[in-house]
């Protein structure tokens, strides 16, 4: 017989040879049957218990200004030299302890808020912070 002769059966094969398709896929459950319940319990840890305590709510912040006439205002509030450090002792024995954000003018003279640092600082308030507002570009 001659290579390429018309006695060839040139019919095509229509169906897929499910065999090898069968084989790779129980092997590959195999693989996976045996690797799950290693990789689940690689990592012990104890995860923590959920408490049932009430949560300690943060008190409001102090908002202390300090005006261009050296005039304080307690949260947008007028106050006194004397009520101002009046209010700093209960601010400061409330637990947790507020913090005291000074917002001064920047034409004030600095020893106005220095003043206010110090009273508070004598009254025992811990957290004190400056607020300013940004340098325009």
């Amino acid at each position: 017989m001659a290579i390429g002769t018309t006695q060839d059966s040139d019919e095509m094969m229509s169906e897929i040879n499910m065999i090898p398709f069968i084989d790779v896929m129980l092997v590959l459950l195999i693989i996976f049957i045996i690797t799950v319940p290693v990789i689940k319990h690689a990592v012990n840890i104890e995860l923590p218990q959920a408490s049932v305590e009430k949560v300690l709510d943060k008190p409001e912040n102090i908002r202390l200004s300090v005006d261009a006439d050296g005039a304080y205002f307690w949260n947008e509030q007028r106050v006194e030299d004397a009520e101002f450090a009046n209010r700093l002792q209960a601010a400061a024995s409330q637990d947790p302890q507020p913090e005291l954000h000074i917002r001064g003018d920047k034409s004030v003279r600095y020893e106005r808020v220095a003043l206010a640092m110090a009273s508070a600082q004598r009254a025992g308030v811990r957290k004190i912070g400056f607020i300013t507002e940004p340098a325009a570009p």
